[in-house]
């Protein structure tokens, strides 16, 4: 869905593999400065991961165009790094983990209802 200032708000879902669901966790802790960078520069905005116990893990942002932060994200060689160590951390993952998420369908948001 867009939000009220034209911006996508992406929910997406990922598995961690329950034995790397500590690593997984720490490596998040405090992600590479250039990594954090590249990701505000190229638009994935408000962004949270959150993690249940089994290895769940849902992902939220907010970006003018999933597309394009996609592949301005692509362009990077940051995230070429970042994706190559993280890509081993998931289940049954189809591409990088940055692509192959299953992007989750929004049902409601409040805001609308009420404006």
């Amino acid at each position: 869905m867009t939000s009220d200032d034209g911006h996508e708000r992406v929910c997406f879902q990922l598995q961690v593999k329950p034995e790397r669901i500590p690593e997984y966790t720490e490596r998040h802790r405090a992600i590479w400065p250039d990594m954090a960078a590249a990701l505000k520069a190229t638009g994935w905005n408000n962004y949270s991961l959150f993690l249940r116990g089994d290895g769940l893990l849902i992902g939220y942002f907010e970006t003018p165009s999933l597309a394009e932060a996609q592949a301005g994200m692509a362009a990077t060689e940051v995230n070429a790094r970042w994706q190559a160590e993280m890509g081993e951390f998931f289940v049954e993952l189809d591409g990088a983990p940055d692509t192959g998420f299953l992007r989750l369908t929004e049902v409601f948001h409040l805001e609308d209802q009420v404006a």
